[in-house]
Formats: C-alpha cells, sequence, structure tokens
C-alpha cells in the first residue's frame, strides 16, 4: 500500500516537473510577442484603428522644431526686433521734398505811380529739398527753389522775373546729442532688443529640447515599466499554477493557494498603474512634438520609442560646466545684453544734461533772369516802353549752380533751459535701472552656479545609481533563481517565493528609473550649460524645413 501511494506520488511528481518545465520555456517565449498581443488586444477591444509610430529620440527633436507652437511663436520675436531695427535705420534715409505754390494776388492801388487801378501779381514758386540726418547728431539740407514773378507794377526793369537759389545747410550739436553713439541712439537700442529676443529665443529652444528628451525618456521608462510588471504577472500566474497542481496532487495545502492568487490580482493591479503612465506619458510626448500638426488621429497613434537609455559615463567637471555656461547660456548673455543697454541709456540720459550747443553753417547761391524792358530814353520813370530783352528761366539755375553770387553764413545756437527737472529725473531712473541690471546679473550668476553644481552632481549620482541597481538586479535574479531551486525540493515557500519575485520587479524597476535619471540629468546638465542644441545639432534652420 505504501508502494503503491509513492508511485502514484512519483507519477504526480513527474508531471508536475513536466508543466514546470513548460512553464519555463514559455517565460523566455512570451515577452518577445507579448508587447504585440497587447496591443492587438486593446485594438479590439476599443473597437479602433490604432496606428504605431515608431521614433527615436532624433525624431522627436526634428517635429518639435518643425510643429512646437510656442517655439514658432518665439521665432517670431526676434522677426519684428529685426523689423525695429530696420525702421530705426530709415531715419539716416535720404527724404526728398517737392513743393509747387501758384499764387496770383490783387490788391488796390495806393498810387498812380505804381499802377493805374489794380496791382496784379502772378508768381509760381518750385522747391526742391533734399535732406538727411547724419550719424553723428547732425543734419544737412541741399535746396533748390525757383520762381517766375509776373506783376503790373510800373517803371519795372525785368518782368516776368525768373529766379533760382541753391542752398546748403549743415547743423551738428556739439554737446547735447553729439556724436555717432547718441546720433544712432535708436539702431542701438533696437539692436539691443534684437540681441535679447534672440537670446530669449535660444533660452526657449534650448527649454524644448530637455522637454522632448524628458517625455521621451519617460515614455521609454513607462514602457520598460509595464514590461517587468507584465513579467512579474506572468511570474505569479505560473506558479499559481504550480500550487494548483500541487494542490490537487496533495503536496501542498490549500492554504497557499490564497497567497498566489492574491499576489496575482495585486500584480494585476500594478499593470493598470503602469498602462495609465505609458499612456500619460505618450500624451506628454505628442504634446511636446504637437503631433497633432501632422495628423487629425493623433490620438489614434501609439509612439514607440526606438532608442535606448545609455549608461556611458560623462566625465565633466564643476570648472569645466561652469564655463560652458558661461559662454554658452542664452539666458545669461540675455542679461548680459540688458547691462549694455541700460549702460547705453545711463550714458544718454547723462549727456541730456548738458546745455544744447548747435554749430550752423548755411552757403547759398542766388540767380535772377528774366525779360528785360526797355523804356525811352532809357527812363523807366517815363513808362514808355519801347521793346524788350527776353530772358531765360535756364539763365537764373546756371547762375546758381555756377555760385556766381557766393554768399555764407556760420553761427552758435546755445539754448540754456530754466529748468531741467525732468532731465535729472530721467538721469536717476535711468541710474537706477544700470544699478538693478547689474545686481540682477550677479544674482542670475549665483544661480547659475548652484544649477551648474546640482546637475554635475545629479549626473555623477545618477550614474552610481544606475550601476548599483544593476547589481542589485542581478543579485535579485540570482536569489530568485536559488529560491526557485529550494522550492522545488520542498525546501522553501510561496511566500518567500512571491517575496523574491516581488524583491526582482522592484529592482528592475529601480535599475530601470536610474537608467532614465541619469540619461535625464544628462539633458538637464546641457540645458543649464546651453549645450543642448549642439549636442543634439538642432538649429533654427530645423524649424523651417518642410
Amino acid at each position: 500500500m505504501v508502494r503503491k501511494r509513492l508511485i502514484v506520488r512519483s507519477g504526480l511528481t513527474c508531471v508536475l516537473w513536466l508543466l514546470i518545465f513548460l512553464s519555463q520555456v514559455n517565460i523566455t517565449l512570451v515577452p518577445a510577442g507579448y508587447a504585440q498581443d497587447r496591443s492587438s488586444t486593446e485594438l479590439s477591444s476599443s473597437g479602433g484603428e490604432i496606428n504605431r509610430m515608431e521614433l527615436s529620440l532624433d525624431d522627436c527633436l526634428l517635429k518639435a522644431m518643425r510643429n512646437n507652437l510656442n517655439l514658432k511663436a518665439e521665432m517670431i520675436t526676434p522677426q519684428i526686433a529685426d523689423k525695429n531695427v530696420t525702421l530705426a535705420s530709415e531715419k539716416f534715409i535720404p527724404s526728398i521734398n517737392f513743393n509747387y505754390n501758384n499764387q496770383n494776388t490783387k490788391t488796390a492801388s495806393y498810387s498812380f505811380l505804381e499802377a493805374s487801378d489794380v496791382v496784379v501779381t502772378k508768381q509760381d514758386d518750385y522747391t526742391i529739398q533734399l535732406s538727411e540726418n547724419l550719424p553723428t547728431g547732425g543734419s544737412f539740407s541741399a535746396s533748390l527753389y525757383s520762381y517766375v514773378n509776373d506783376s503790373n507794377r510800373s517803371f519795372q526793369t525785368i518782368n516776368p522775373r525768373f529766379g533760382s537759389t541753391l542752398r546748403l545747410n549743415f547743423s551738428q550739436p556739439l554737446l547735447r546729442d553729439f556724436g555717432l553713439k547718441y546720433g544712432r541712439r535708436d539702431i542701438i537700442v533696437a539692436g539691443y532688443s534684437q540681441e535679447i529676443s534672440e537670446e530669449n529665443f535660444q533660452k526657449i529652444l534650448e527649454e524644448t529640447i530637455y522637454d522632448v528628451e524628458l517625455a521621451y525618456w519617460n515614455l521609454v521608462y513607462a514602457r520598460e515599466n509595464l514590461k517587468v510588471r507584465q513579467q512579474s504577472l506572468r511570474l505569479a500566474q505560473e506558479l499559481l499554477e504550480k500550487n494548483k497542481v500541487e494542490i490537487e496532487a496533495g503536496t501542498l495545502p490549500p492554504i497557499e493557494l490564497l497567497t498566489a492568487e492574491s499576489e496575482v490580482s495585486t500584480r494585476q493591479a500594478d499593470i493598470l498603474e503602469a498602462e495609465a503612465l505609458v499612456k500619460n506619458y505618450e500624451d506628454q510626448l505628442k504634446a511636446v512634438i504637437n503631433l497633432a500638426a501632422e495628423t487629425e488621429m493623433a490620438k489614434k497613434v501609439q509612439i514607440i520609442p526606438t532608442d535606448s537609455p545609455s549608461v556611458e559615463k560623462r566625465d565633466i567637471t564643476y570648472e569645466e560646466a561652469f564655463n560652458i555656461a558661461l559662454e554658452k547660456r542664452p539666458d545669461l548673455e540675455a542679461v548680459r545684453t540688458e547691462v549694455k543697454n541700460k549702460e547705453f541709456n545711463f550714458g544718454y540720459a547723462k549727456n541730456q544734461l548738458l546745455p544744447n550747443l548747435q554749430f550752423v553753417l548755411g552757403y547759398w547761391s542766388p540767380g535772377i533772369s528774366g525779360d528785360q524792358l526797355l523804356y525811352q530814353d532809357d527812363n523807366p520813370l517815363s513808362g514808355v516802353i519801347i521793346g524788350k530783352i527776353p530772358g531765360k528761366k535756364s539763365d537764373a539755375l546756371k547762375d546758381a549752380f555756377n555760385f556766381k553770387y557766393k554768399n555764407w553764413s556760420i553761427g552758435l545756437t546755445l539754448t540754456l533751459p530754466l529748468s531741467n527737472v525732468v532731465t535729472r529725473a530721467n538721469y536717476a531712473q535711468a541710474k537706477l535701472n544700470l544699478e538693478q541690471a547689474r545686481l540682477k546679473l550677479k544674482s542670475q550668476q549665483l544661480q547659475l552656479d548652484l544649477e551648474i553644481a546640482n546637475a554635475v552632481r545629479a549626473v555623477e549620482t545618477n550614474y552610481q545609481r544606475a550601476l548599483a541597481y544593476r547589481t542589485a538586479r542581478e543579485l535579485a535574479e540570482q536569489k530568485l533563481t536559488a529560491e526557485e531551486e529550494k522550492f522545488k525540493v520542498g525546501l522553501s515557500t510561496n511566500y518567500l517565493v512571491l517575496q523574491y519575485q516581488r524583491d526582482l520587479a522592484n529592482a528592475q524597476t529601480m535599475e530601470l528609473k536610474a537608467l532614465i535619471d541619469y540619461n535625464v540629468s544628462l539633458a538637464y546638465l546641457d540645458q543649464v550649460m546651453g549645450a543642448g542644441r549642439e549636442r543634439q545639432q538642432v538649429s533654427v534652420l530645423d524649424m523651417s524645413m518642410e
């Protein structure tokens, strides 16, 4: 009787070992195709078609450069600033002014010697003027004035009369507003604003690169974490099936079944949480790269990351990182430019406290021509016109351009305000603005010091964590394997095997999290150094590519 029981028990044991062997084979085969099976199950349950899109980190960065709305909006700001520089430069573009005036006047005659009854005068005026503001703060103008005058006044010797005057005028401030720096003030200020807007755009570009990397690696973590949880569930389910076989064989008490079933339920709940985490990080990545700009079905696209996190060590000291940041950090450069702008405004406000002394130089050349009237006995008082010698308008122009009659004037004009309260207030305000900008620069450098120190420390710490958790995972695998061997020969319990399975899953998760943290900390270090654009080889040209 005892021998019969032993034979039956031995037969059940062989069946049990056969099931264990098959389940171990299944462990190595299921993970490779499990993700696809899971996706197909989700497709059928949702009732809609889901497209799989495999993307590398470079693909995501390129899509963000093309589609990210925040980047596109910020890209317009430097363009606006560039137009402001162009508008400020128009101040020194010469302008031409044309003026024509036709005048016909009639007045009563107050003397029979002037006219018989009504004095009639007709005059046409023509003026062409070229004027230009000079970068030194002065101005220059050249004008040509011409007229035709015809009157019925008595005793005239030339009628109609043609006149032309070529005039050159130059003025230059000698104290206030003097020099190239202040004469080009609007252009310089607009140029500083353009530099600041460009650096701010580069800062947004750095932040976007980091956001893409963070979202991408978080999605990688979430998907790998889901695989770990799925594998952990399979191990618990396999152990549950083994327990059922052993309970039927009478080698295991039924109470052990409750432990295995409870663990399966717990790990199923872990999978639901992991699946939700995948969806959340996937949505974050879609938002950063603005996938909706490329397809209307973005909600139904499943992103499959193709890059794996790297554990390659990156050696960089605090001093190296800090020096790189001082050179390449865009927000720091923007603050430096703002300080330059405030220094310039302070110098201008100080210049405005000076008196206004203007140097004025004028040079003009008149010319005159017309029809010469011939009187009887060469006496205009006789009033008897016996002939006329015609004149030409061009003669007056020739006299003017040939400088036949040279005239010039030179002078100084000094203007002293009775009160300069407003000017002194502007000076005080500019001084305070400069002091504030310099304090902001110092504060930014102190903040940079803290950020660099934390970033470098995080890179080193996360690298060591990744190595430590790799060792912990390897040890957890060895411990689980040993405990399963002990369980096979009856030297362990369900509880211990499940505990070691859970420890292995946690170790795998922690190793994965440390690895992702290391790659994210590298991306953050590049951001605080301002080197993300260079490392990822991202430029503004990528945003304009179609």
